[in-house]
């Protein structure tokens, strides 16, 4: 039997075996370690590295964010309509591994050009990068709704997938530096390309299964359609939106935490990994409590305690005076972001099986992708109120460390205040969301 007959014939039938949940989940180290990476070092690379001018490389990453959310629903659209012998998903996935990983390495590795031909191979790898990224991404994520059945069933399948991912974020971000520090920036390309590929190739073999399809409407649904009956959905709409609120304010809290360190607590900057690893310490462990709690009660419910915990403690970075303080806040919010990462992709996978009961269908990639295209606004948001934050205050960088009093003010507002505000708005949000039952069953899959 080839590889191909292999895959062919491969269907789940029940839930997933232990072995299988692991594999699937390990698929989140290195999209995490490829996507901190990137967008850590990026623009690094090519400003203070390759000397691109810096305006050129923010026009670059500009195209790159509008390509990379542009793609999201186009590709999920297409995934939902796909049927060939080897599943929906499955060849995406298979086709897009190695080229995801050859992008990846490809943009740390340029020829010696001008910096106008630095800034074309730019764009085109990356824009390489972005299309084998979402179609090897979202066609992973479309498989976690059908993968993993039931609230319980997703419970435990989500905690390998969240702890390989918060490692793999973690080792991105620290691990990087300490490889290009040693042996350069291609080596550095060589070894994460190969860890990305192996730990790839491994949950692909083990983990990337889908199910027997199940029978649905003749009719193609047009793409219009596709997006109409999405946007109609009251719970996706209120899931999406109490989504991006929420990924607002943890995009705001990283923004602002370089000027915590060095502008209220008067820390070096390399005390921020600290307080950064007491978030990320204390969600590993977290997530496993709140598969627990999932475990017991409705993923609305759970998702509303989480999003609560995650706003309490925000709002207590207000206080603190030292690293270690703020070290320790850490530690509470890390609690309520291990629970977001463990709920938020649960609550959408309901939404998935609502939308399946209604209309005969399995729109996963559909769902995935509009959801990915939305939340992507969070970083717009997170640099406007940054911006408008820091001018208000009267910071002035060119004042070093002597900045008004007011900008001690600030920044605390903006690490504290405005990401309560946008919680609260995705409390009420998902408040809203109508889903209350544990388990949605549709009639297919």
């Amino acid at each position: 039997m080839t590889l191909l007959d292999g895959i062919r014939s491969r269907r789940l039938t029940g839930a997933p075996t232990r072995r299988q949940l692991l594999a699937f989940g390990g698929a989140a180290f290195p999209i995490q370690l490829m996507t901190q990476t990137f967008s850590a070092f990026v623009v690094y690379f090519y400003t203070a590295h390759l000397g691109v001018p810096p305006e050129w490389v923010a026009a670059a990453m500009i195209a790159h964010g509008i390509l990379n959310a542009l793609l999201n629903p186009l590709v999920g659209t297409v995934s939902d309509r796909m049927r060939t012998p080897w599943g929906r998903r499955v060849p995406w996935i298979g086709l897009g591994i190695v080229p995801l990983v050859v992008a990846f390495a490809l943009v740390w590795v340029p020829p010696a050009l001008s910096h106008g031909g630095l800034i074309v191979w730019f764009l085109v790898v990356v824009a390489l990068y972005d299309i084998a990224f979402v179609v090897v991404v979202l066609n992973i994520s479309a498989l976690f709704p059908e993968i993993f059945r039931t609230t319980a069933e997703r419970a435990r399948g989500n905690v390998p997938r969240q702890v390989f991912g918060i490692v793999g974020m973690v080792l991105g971000t620290a691990g990087a530096p300490a490889l290009y520090g040693t042996i350069g920036w291609a080596g550095m390309a060589i070894v994460l390309s190969v860890v990305c590929l192996g730990m790839l190739a491994w949950s692909f073999g083990g983990g990337m299964i889908e199910r027997e399809a199940a029978p649905e409407p003749e009719e193609r649904m047009p793409w219009t359609a596709q997006l109409g009956y999405t946007f109609a959905n009251r719970a996706f709409v209120f899931y999406v939106l109490g989504s991006l609120l929420v990924q607002t304010s943890i995009a705001v809290i990283l923004a602002a935490i370089p000027f915590y360190v060095r502008y209220s607590l008067g820390a070096a900057d390399a005390d921020g990994s600290i307080l950064l690893g007491a978030i990320f310490a204390a969600a590993i462990p977290a997530i496993f409590g709140w598969g627990w709690v999932l475990r017991h009660l409705a993923p609305r419910t759970a998702l509303l305690i989480a999003v609560a915990v995650f706003g309490v403690t925000v709002l207590c970075y207000w206080f603190p005076a030292s690293v270690i303080g703020a070290a320790l806040v850490g530690v509470g919010v890390g609690v309520g972001v291990g629970g977001l990462l463990q709920l938020i992709e649960v609550v959408l996978a309901q939404v998935i099986d609502e939308d399946a009961a209604r209309t005969g269908r399995r729109r996963e990639g559909v769902y995935f992708g509009v959801n990915g295209l939305i939340v992507r606004g969070s970083i717009v948001i997170q640099a406007i109120v940054a911006a408008w934050v820091l001018r208000a205050s009267g910071f002035d960088a060119a004042l070093g460390h002597a900045q008004p009093e007011s900008v001690d003010g600030g920044i605390r507002i903006m690490l504290a205040v405005i990401p309560l505000g946008f919680t609260a708005l995705s409390f009420l949000c998902f408040w809203l969301f109508p889903i209350r039952e544990r388990d949605v069953v549709p009639p297919l899959g």
